[in-house]
């Protein structure tokens, strides 16, 4: 059984670590219980692109920094929806032979690193937070709701000081 991450970097804009990602993820996915034969694809896309799926999948115009895009279950669902939840950890069964497509997060870094600017963080932390930040979407998390929202962040500091080394 092994949790894979496909990742590709499909922009020039910043450089970007992809198999630094790609573990991250991974061992975020395996800590929220993800054990099983499951993957997860990790993409770095340009402004153009991302905008190009937030208008799409969100009705919203212009870049974002990071969607995420769940595999659904539910056969009546056409297409992906970013940011709708998705099976969540809590229905997918461990010890299960079923295979499972948990779903594609993308990100794209020019944005990161312009948020990054604006948080007083920097370039390497603003991805990690947006590759934790897309895994715990995919996992069903959200924060449409203020306790949803302090969840999440909540969750999304504790995975990134358990497994992200922030750079001094």
């Amino acid at each position: 059984m092994s949790v894979d991450i496909y990742a590709a970097d499909e922009q020039a804009d910043q450089p970007v670590a992809v198999d630094r990602w790609s573990e991250l993820a991974r061992v975020v996915l395996m800590a929220e219980g993800i054990t099983g034969d499951t993957e997860v694809s990790l993409l770095f896309v340009d402004e153009q692109s991302i905008a190009a799926l937030n208008e799409r999948f969100l009705g919203k115009s212009g870049p974002t920094d990071v969607l995420s895009f769940p595999i659904e279950d539910e056969v009546e669902r056409s297409g992906r929806s970013p940011d709708q939840g998705g099976t969540g950890p809590g229905s997918i069964e461990a010890d299960s032979d079923r295979f499972l497509l948990l779903g594609d997060v993308v990100i794209c870094p020019a944005v990161a690193a312009r948020n990054a600017v604006d948080h007083g963080a920097s370039f390497e932390d603003e991805l990690a937070l947006l590759v934790v930040h897309g895994i715990l979407h995919l996992l069903g998390m959200d924060h449409e709701g203020e306790a949803e929202a302090e969840r999440m962040e909540q969750r999304e500091l504790q995975l990134l000081a358990q497994y992200y080394r922030v750079t001094p």
